[in-house]
């Protein structure tokens, strides 16, 4: 076996939050660790390279070898040797994995200076090849952009390169694709299933996604708790599933469809013809050389009560579109909220609008302040809008908010940190609700949850609409969303928009081809014409 893991446990302190776990890895097979938020799927995955960062972590028990040298109690400079060389990892979040400050190339530049010795001409070429191979269209225009300005999908990309560039024997890939469309998904898969039969890579694979594990796994084990429950070949797991958990994971999906708006509402937001272009600055004065249009004489509306979802690959606009909506950057064209064009408006004539239009970002940890409690985390759009309340009234209004997304008011005392993923997706939802907005922009807001607790959010956020008489629009790549929550879908590429109408038009007739590669690519998490093959 190229890994074993035997009778592994971790604990943070005194607490317990992997043990008795053991799974083994051949060369060249796919082991994929599925459970919900809270498993200790990645707690076990970052102890094979003893990546823990935590001071209080440790191994009560346990062996893990790979290659038959035992990591666990390895020297520092033995697992540097192994980090990066001969196991790689992609980790879940890129942005809080990439240097802010370093451009691609040199980022994926010095991993092959400092594990193969290479640098100049010789490893540019193989960093344009690494990212032309992870699908980042025009490699060669991104070697000096910075993770900034890069989509979130292409970030992951970047990440895949950077996990691939010394051709690891095995590598561990941490939800490797929750930031990626489905088409990308499935190219990004194809690409990991081909250097596996290329260079025999074993995979260990860490997903919520599982239309991906039925993909690509050969074995799955099922976490609960810190415990591996049940342990199966894939096809065996997914047909006949021995335990109660992984039979309800296996039927969680969102279910059901939006409400249907009234339709002699009035529109909330609209614009016609909007645009956002970015200049290209090349030379020693930075002159501008182009544009990048990210978004390209767009035209939508979203009514009063209404879900306008956004769909399309990473970087075809959808997020741009939406930040420009809410003027949080810059654009051209009219923006007409509730009657009023508010495209000229200053920052101080916006102020008072932005109680009524509040966003839901895609990272729920990312958007919340490590140093804030919850109150005061929900609490602070009420200060920062000017509302006059007593800290009294401010609490009642930020315990209500919590209860109306599910969660228990006596935890407003704690921390971002300890809460779950779809906890903290809740508390990010209660900030926007608080200030009982008209207009919401949603942003990937279950891309990285749990497809049980992807299916809780989906009901919350169709409740709160219902309840509240709220106009979304919606942005994702998980077609099994947008169909649950929207009304009208808006189909994107390259800054512009190919195919819009009703939900179902959309998801049972659509009339373009790109709309129907995405709908394929969703339903099989494949392309048509390039499957993923199962070895």
């Amino acid at each position: 076996m190229l890994l074993e893991v035997k009778d592994l446990a971790v604990s943070f302190g005194a607490t317990k939050a992997v043990e008795g776990v053991s799974f083994s890895i051949a060369k060249g097979q796919t082991l994929a660790l599925v459970g919900e938020s809270g498993s200790g799927k990645s707690v076990s995955a970052l102890s094979v390279l003893k990546l823990l960062a935590y001071p209080s972590a440790h191994h009560p028990s346990g062996s893990v070898r790979f290659k038959g040298q035992e990591l666990l109690d390895a020297p520092d400079a033995a697992l540097r040797r192994v980090r990066g060389n001969d196991i790689s990892m992609i980790f879940q979040e890129p942005m809080t994995s990439l240097n802010p400050l370093h451009s691609v190339e040199r980022q994926i530049g010095e991993i092959l200076e400092v594990h193969r010795g290479m640098t100049g001409e010789a490893a540019r070429q193989i960093v344009i090849e690494l990212l032309g191979k992870v699908g980042i269209r025009d490699p060669e225009s991104r070697l000096e952009a910075y993770p900034h300005q890069l989509s979130g999908g292409q970030r992951q990309r970047v990440m895949i390169a950077m996990a691939l560039a010394n051709e690891p024997d095995l590598l561990i890939a941490d939800e490797p694709t929750t930031a990626l469309d489905v088409t990308v998904q499935a190219q990004i898969l194809k690409l990991l299933k081909d250097l596996q039969r290329e260079t025999g890579m074993a995979l260990l694979l860490i997903t919520h996604d599982l239309g991906i594990v039925r993909a690509m796994a050969d074995r799955v084990a099922v976490m609960q708790h810190g415990r591996i429950v049940e342990q199966a070949a894939s096809e065996a797991l997914f047909t006949k599933p021995q335990h109660a958990y992984t039979r309800m994971l296996l039927a969680a999906e969102p279910k059901g469809v939006a409400p249907k708006p009234d339709p002699k509402a009035a529109d909330v937001i609209a614009t016609d013809n909007l645009k956002v272009w970015f200049p290209i600055k090349r030379g020693f004065f930075r002159k501008t050389v182009g544009h990048i249009k990210a978004v390209d004489g767009v035209s939508v509306r979203v009514k009063a009560g209404q879900t306008l979802g956004i769909v399309g690959e990473s970087g075809s606009g959808k997020t741009t579109l939406g930040l420009a909506l809410l003027r949080l950057i810059a654009s051209q064209g009219p923006i007409v909220y509730l009657g009023r064009d508010i495209s000229g408006f200053d920052a101080g004539d916006m102020r008072p609008l932005r109680r009524e239009m509040q966003v839901v970002f895609q990272d729920p940890f990312g958007s919340l302040s490590p140093r804030l409690s919850i109150r005061q985390i929900v609490e602070e759009g009420l200060i920062a809008t000017g509302t006059k309340l007593a800290a009294d009234e401010r609490d009642g209004l930020v315990a209500q908010a919590l209860v109306e997304v599910g969660l228990d008011p006596a935890a407003m005392e704690r921390y971002p940190h300890e809460f779950s993923g779809g906890q903290r997706q809740r508390i990010a939802i209660a900030r926007a609700m608080v200030l009982k907005p008209k207009f919401v922009m949603l942003d990937e807001p279950t891309s990285a949850l749990d497809m049980s607790v992807q299916a809780q959010i989906v009901d919350l956020l169709r409740d709160l609409q219902a309840r509240h008489g709220l106009s979304y629009l919606f942005i994702s790549h998980d077609l099994r969303v947008v169909r649950a929550l929207s009304n009208e879908v808006v189909v994107m590429r390259d800054g512009v928009i190919v195919e819009q109408g009703p939900s179902e038009q959309i998801f049972t007739k659509p009339k373009q081809a790109y709309t129907k590669a995405l709908l394929a690519a969703a339903l099989s998490h494949k392309v048509a014409g390039e499957g993923i093959v199962k070895q």
